[in-house]
């Protein structure tokens, strides 16, 4: 599977941006999904992750009531809403994708689970 991330841009604080994450090559609905992100000088961080069936979703610390991840399986895509950005949140965010055997298991929040990763789409928090 191919994923394409997109929507990344330059944001002003307190706005809010909505990445997107589309598959090719295969049915979205057979993995389970995520984002990460990095910064420059820092590790790649868990952001947020939802499971096939888009009935369990996770979010880091750190976001948590300002992202939500969601999925459409009939459109291949995976979102990430993205809402009062701060600029500790500038990073490059890459989608990927695990091959869960389970349509209703876990969502994965460790790097290692996935499989598939995107190219990354820059998201630029000014302050």
């Amino acid at each position: 599977v191919q994923l394409q991330a997109s929507g990344g841009g330059l944001v002003q604080a307190g706005g809010s941006l909505r990445l997107s994450c589309t598959a090719s090559g295969r049915s979205f609905s057979t993995y389970g999904a995520g984002w990460f992100r990095q910064a420059p000088g820092k590790e790649r961080e868990f952001v947020a992750a939802i499971n096939r069936s888009g009935g369990d979703t996770r979010t880091a610390d750190a976001v948590r009531g300002r992202f939500a991840i969601s999925r459409v399986n009939a459109k291949n895509t995976v979102y990430l809403q993205m809402t009062s950005l701060k600029p500790e949140d500038t990073a490059v965010y890459y989608c990927a994708a695990d091959r869960g055997p389970i349509f209703t298991g876990p969502a994965r929040t460790e790097a290692d689970y996935y499989d598939y990763w995107g190219q990354g789409t820059q998201v630029t928090v000014s302050s």
